[in-house]
């Protein structure tokens, strides 16, 4: 978020870190240190003490490889010494240094100067760093550098509040309450948490208005087609409880909508009036054993061949995609379950000893 000026940031900073979803929050002011004289001095005794050690006087010469292989057959000696003292993993380490040192030092010269370049070249970066460490000095906002100054205050004054969640809110709940108490600090607060959020309840909202007007083109559509609003209920009534019994499941389940999966809920209606609108004009047709008709097996196989699809969704390792594909296996399982058991008993008579309520009461 942004205050308005670096004073206001300061403040929101500390009544965002007092909020128990937070663990810090950082502004430019955090990169100047507090406490500044008293940790020089620190600094300063211990440049004054490390001198010598860290910029001798005078510097012996670099080891010959003749006085590398004396050091390392004397360490490799003093820890087998060591080792037969003492038992554990220390003991099965130091042997295993032993060994390596006493090849390096009965091999030829190449390995044992690849050793010691590995060993010191290190050695030397952490002497230049300490050497820089313990020459700090005083830090101030305008000591900062430009650059750094600039990722956290805008050229008219404002500034930046960086605020981090506390340990352990990793999951979409936990998430969602973090970004909840910070807008209730700073409404205008923005970032990945407060984005994932929005985007996610957007497409999830975007999904069920998609559901909601597919399933009223599906109703318009099946209203032109059958002419009839008995024969439109028979077509649209099993999806209806089919959609109703898979919210159920997912309940049940712990299975949440969320942003992936939700691109299920106006394929799984396509799917069951596709099912279903086989049944009703066979039905109307004038078939009335549909559960032994190549209909149903035909339906049946269909549903297994698009089964392997949503299996293979239902397995993917992406969260999102497994999710999805898991709420459509779902949904066609009790769309399958709904054709086998319901259906045939909706339709268990012909159209013809209907009378004429059914037809003609629904009739337009």
């Amino acid at each position: 978020m942004l205050a308005p000026s670096l004073a206001e940031a300061n403040a929101l900073a500390r009544r965002l870190t007092a909020l128990p979803e937070v663990s810090r929050a950082i502004t430019l002011s955090t990169f100047v240190p507090t406490q500044q004289e008293e940790k020089l001095a620190l600094i300063t005794d211990a440049a004054m003490l490390m001198a010598l050690t860290l910029d001798p006087v005078e510097v012996q010469p670099a080891p010959s490889d003749l006085d590398l292989v004396r050091a390392m057959s004397a360490v490799a000696k003093e820890l087998r010494r060591v080792a037969d003292a003492t038992d554990g993993q220390p003991v099965v380490d130091a042997q295993h240094l032993a060994t390596v040192l006493e090849r390096l030092a009965t091999g030829p010269e190449g390995p044992r100067a690849t050793a010691a370049h590995a060993v010191l070249e290190p050695l030397r970066t952490l002497l230049r760093q300490t050497r820089t460490l313990l020459q700090a000095d005083a830090v101030t906002l305008d000591t900062l550098p430009p650059e750094l100054v600039a990722d956290w205050m805008a050229k008219d004054g404002r500034a930046r509040v960086l605020v981090f969640p506390a340990e352990g809110a990793h999951s979409n709940a936990e998430l969602r309450r973090f970004s909840d108490a910070i807008q209730s600090v700073a409404p205008e607060a923005t970032g990945t948490p407060i984005i994932i959020r929005e985007s996610g309840d957007s497409i999830v909202s975007a999904f069920l208005q998609a559901a909601v007007l597919s399933g009223f083109a599906v109703i318009v559509l099946l209203g032109l087609v059958l002419r009839r609003t008995y024969d439109v209920t028979l077509a649209v009534a099993p999806v209806l409880l089919s959609g109703m019994l898979t919210l159920a499941s997912c309940a049940l389940l712990g299975l949440p909508l969320n942003y992936a999966n939700i691109i299920a809920l106006p394929l799984l209606i396509g799917v069951g009036v596709a099912f279903n609108i086989y049944f009703v004009a066979a039905w109307r047709a004038g078939e009335a054993d549909l559960v032994q008709s190549s209909l149903m097996r035909a339906v049946v196989f269909s549903a297994l061949t698009t089964s392997t699809a949503f299996g293979a969704l239902w397995m993917s390792s992406h969260p999102g995609t497994a999710s999805m594909g898991r709420l459509l296996m779902i949904g066609l399982g009790w769309e399958l379950a709904i054709t086998l058991l319901l259906r045939p008993a909706l339709l268990a008579r012909p159209p013809r000893q209907q009378g004429g309520s059914p037809g003609s009461a629904g009739a337009g």
